[in-house]
């Protein structure tokens, strides 16, 4: 692109703010006011207190986990699930190209490497034949160690991350996995609520993470959760996200810990959230399907597809423009949408192709280059209204049909 997506969008004409169709915002309609106040009433606003560990027990038995530990956000779960899966300085770890950064941020918070693997066609989800191909064909293995033949470092574990509100296909890289004695780390943030074959995203591995960010399906302003059966790993979790301090009275701190856990007061915004969850997931498929609907026979435009083994919470409606159909591509109908007040945008650059990481180790990623070329995510924010939603679709079918 000739121009950067910030720039687009500063130079795009505003629509009234009125009229204005954001890309996704919170919903707040529950208890949310009521239980900050008991917060705030009784003075229970950091660290410990009851809403801290209602929220645990709630994600717990969501995802069907035995263990949640509160972070203050999702990439603070993601840092202490790789130091509890024993990543080590100049390791490497296998993760999804088409990502948010912060999974990649994390393996090198650690100082290890990552290796980024393709998205696959389909379901846009990390691509498993790609994970296999790296292990058996780019790696030695001893019966007991694990290394990445061209660097010679020790691959350590995978981070799959969930993206969209569709789970990845996760049992293919389970059992390689398994075979090479590798733990796995879910990245679950976009799939809380989903379904892979009847089980939840964050429980499938050894250990699974979310954030609560402003624009996840349900809120806690910031905040994160890694989610686990490991007791050992949950109280090593607890343990180091409150800055592993072993002797409150004394303050001895035998290992080096942080500062990680959520505040009661953002906790009790995820009670309130998670109360509403189903409803939430109910509102973001309908609009979902609403987009299906009228854009089946726009000949520009795939659809996000939906596996039988999968149940999608469509957290982010994503849709891919046909640049040979579509002049301008995706970047373009993403400035006229802007210039009527309509809010879009595409997926993250690929983790490959990011000059934050350019010193890692990559595969060709073609399908994830693909993807971010031609994806662009459209409004589908919980409180989403029709009459807006129309709007959104008229106005694409209209840029698209000229």
């Amino acid at each position: 692109m000739s121009k950067r997506l910030d720039e687009i969008q500063a130079t795009t004409p505003a629509a009234p703010a009125a009229d204005f169709i954001p890309l996704i915002e919170p919903e707040i309609r529950g208890h949310e006011w009521n239980y900050v106040k008991e917060c705030l009433d009784t003075n229970w606003v950091s660290s410990v207190g009851a809403y801290v560990d209602r929220f645990e027990s709630m994600v717990a038995e969501r995802t069907g986990t035995k263990f949640a530990v509160a972070t203050m956000n999702g990439t603070s779960a993601l840092h202490i699930a790789l130091l509890l899966a024993g990543v080590q300085p100049d390791d490497e770890v296998l993760v999804s190209t088409l990502t948010f950064i912060a999974p990649a941020n994390t393996i090198r918070y650690v100082g290890a490497w990552p290796v980024f693997i393709d998205a696959e066609p389909t379901y846009w989800q990390i691509d498993p034949s790609k994970v296999a191909d790296f292990l058996e064909n780019q790696c030695t293995w001893d019966g007991r160690t694990l290394r990445n033949r061209r660097t010679g470092r020790r691959v350590s574990a995978i981070l799959p991350v969930h993206i969209l509100g569709h789970p990845a296909d996760l049992q293919p890289i389970l059992d390689l996995a398994a075979r090479y004695s590798l733990p796995v780390i879910e990245d679950a943030t976009e799939a809380l609520g989903a379904r892979y074959h009847d089980r939840s995203p964050g429980s499938l591995a050894h250990v699974g993470c979310f954030s609560f960010n402003g624009n996840k399906i349900i809120t806690t302003g910031g905040g994160g959760m890694l989610v686990t059966n490991n007791p050992q790993w949950a109280a090593r979790a607890k343990y180091l996200s409150t800055q592993a301090k072993d002797d409150p009275v004394e303050y001895i701190h035998n290992d080096i810990g942080y500062n990680y856990r959520l505040t009661n007061l953002l906790a009790a915004l995820g009670c309130a959230q998670m109360e509403q969850l189903d409803g939430f997931i109910e509102a973001k498929r309908q609009i979902a399907m609403r987009y299906l609907e009228s854009f089946a026979q726009v000949p520009a435009i795939r659809l996000p597809a939906e596996a039988n083994w999968a149940f999608s919470t469509f957290w982010m409606f994503t849709i891919l423009i046909d640049e040979d159909i579509a002049r301008g591509g995706s970047r373009g109908l993403l400035r006229e949408l802007s210039s009527s007040g309509i809010q879009t945008r595409p997926l993250w650059q690929p983790m490959h192709s990011s000059p934050a990481h350019k010193a890692a180790a990559s595969s060709p990623c073609h399908t994830a280059d693909l993807l971010y070329r031609r994806a662009l995510s459209l409004p589908c924010s919980v409180g989403l209204k029709w009459q807006q939603q129309r709007r959104v679709i008229d106005s694409i079918i209209e840029i698209l049909s000229r």
